[in-house]
């Protein structure tokens, strides 16, 4: 028999206009051929189990929501492992009290370092950031609604991504580790 690795899924802009309903996406993720799926919120959160390779996962999950479902945004996936480690590595431990103003950004590659420096110029607020590997973690003291540096990341960095509060990434994880 084929081991089976748990992922965590993440889809990239979810929210406001664009929903991408979980019970939809469970039974189209089920049909595809994916083990044990289970979503979180509304925001584009899943986990699952596959054999499957990461890059495996990323390509089926994609086509098969922009075919069944007709949303057409990037997926990002990291095994429960990997999720773990991110959770673990977290480089703000006093930021977890307020979990709405700490993010998990995943990062689709590793970011250039010159990239990152330019990013920490830019970091002239109350906010404070750190890259490790492709994980982004982003602390927002003063709310992610009022950040100013954030939006700056992306285009800084060149890096396709999509972010996570804290609360959700320790969901995810909670969930992902029931698998």
């Amino acid at each position: 028999m084929v081991k089976e690795t748990a992922y965590v899924v993440l889809f990239r802009g979810v929210g406001g206009d664009t929903q991408l309903p979980v019970k939809r996406l469970r039974e189209v993720l089920t049909e595809a051929g994916f083990r044990n799926v289970a979503t979180y919120i509304n925001s584009g959160n899943a986990v699952l189990s596959s054999s499957a390779s990461e890059e495996e996962i990323v390509a089926r999950v994609a086509a098969v929501v922009s075919e069944k479902m007709g949303f057409g945004k990037s997926v990002f996936a990291r095994s429960a492992a990997e999720w773990a480690w991110a959770v673990d590595a977290n480089p703000y431990p006093q930021a977890v009290e307020t979990p709405t103003k700490l993010h998990l950004y995943c990062l689709e590659r590793e970011p250039d370092p010159d990239r990152v420096a330019a990013l920490q110029e830019k970091a002239t607020g109350t906010e404070r950031f750190v890259v490790k590997g492709r994980v982004l973690y982003l602390h927002t003291p003063d709310g992610m609604g009022r950040s100013l540096f954030a939006p700056k990341i992306e285009p800084t960095l060149k890096v396709p991504m999509t972010a996570r509060n804290w609360r959700t990434a320790l969901a995810l994880r909670r969930m992902v580790e029931a698998l």
